[in-house]
C-alpha cells in the first residue's frame, strides 16, 4: 500500500499539477532560458489559474522557440498573427506582445549583468528564502522584495511583471521556498 504524500494545499489531483509541485515548484532555477520562460508564463497567468498555463506550457515552448530570446526579438507581424490565432496558447495580444518586449529587456539585462540569473537572484542575495508557513493562508501574495523586483523589471521595460506575478515567479523558480511545513517538499 502506497503512503499518501502530503502536499501544499493549492495542489489539485490533476497529475500535471502534482508533477509540477513535486518536481519543479520551489526548486532553485539558475538557467537563463528557464528563468525567462517562467517569467513569461507567470505573466501569461495573470487573471487565470496556473493549471490553465501548465496545460498550455508545451505549446508555449513550441511556438515561442523554446523561449530563445534571440529568436523572439525577430518576430514580425506575421508571426504575431500566427501566435494570436493559436488555440494552444493564451491568445491575448498584450500578453503575446509582452513576450517580445520581455525578450528585448532580457537580452539587455544579460549584457549588463553577464546573465539574467545574476540579475534576478540579487533580489534575494543569491540564496533562497526559506519560509516556515504552517498553512496556505499564511503565504503572502507579494512582499517588499517582489515589490522591488517588479519596480526594477518595469523600469527595464519588462511587461506583466506586477508584484504578485513577481512573487509567484520567485516561488516557481525557488527564490523562496513556500512549501508549507506539512508538505513533503518543505
Amino acid at each position: 500500500m502506497a503512503v499518501e504524500r502530503k502536499r501544499c494545499g493549492w495542489v489539485s489531483e490533476d497529475p500535471l499539477y502534482i508533477e509540477y509541485h513535486d518536481k519543479e515548484w520551489g526548486v532553485p532555477v539558475h538557467d537563463d532560458r528557464l528563468l525567462f520562460e517562467m517569467l513569461n508564463l507567470e505573466g501569461a497567468q495573470a487573471g487565470l489559474s496556473w493549471i490553465t498555463v501548465l496545460k498550455k506550457r508545451k505549446r508555449y515552448q513550441e511556438v515561442f522557440d523554446h523561449f530563445d530570446a534571440e529568436k523572439i526579438i525577430t518576430y514580425d507581424d506575421e508571426k504575431i498573427g500566427q501566435l494570436l490565432n493559436d488555440p494552444g496558447i493564451i491568445r491575448n495580444k498584450l500578453k503575446v506582445n509582452a513576450v517580445i518586449s520581455n525578450a528585448l529587456a532580457f537580452l539587455d539585462v544579460q549584457k549588463e549583468f553577464g546573465s539574467f540569473d545574476a540579475y534576478i537572484w540579487q533580489f534575494v542575495d543569491h540564496k533562497p528564502i526559506l519560509n516556515q508557513w504552517i498553512c496556505l493562508s499564511q503565504v503572502p501574495a507579494k512582499t517588499e522584495i517582489s515589490d522591488q523586483m517588479s519596480k526594477d523589471l518595469k523600469k527595464r521595460g519588462f511587461k506583466f511583471v506586477g508584484s504578485t506575478i513577481c512573487y509567484a515567479y520567485m516561488q516557481a523558480c525557488g527564490m523562496v521556498n513556500d512549501h508549507t511545513t506539512n508538505c513533503f517538499r518543505h
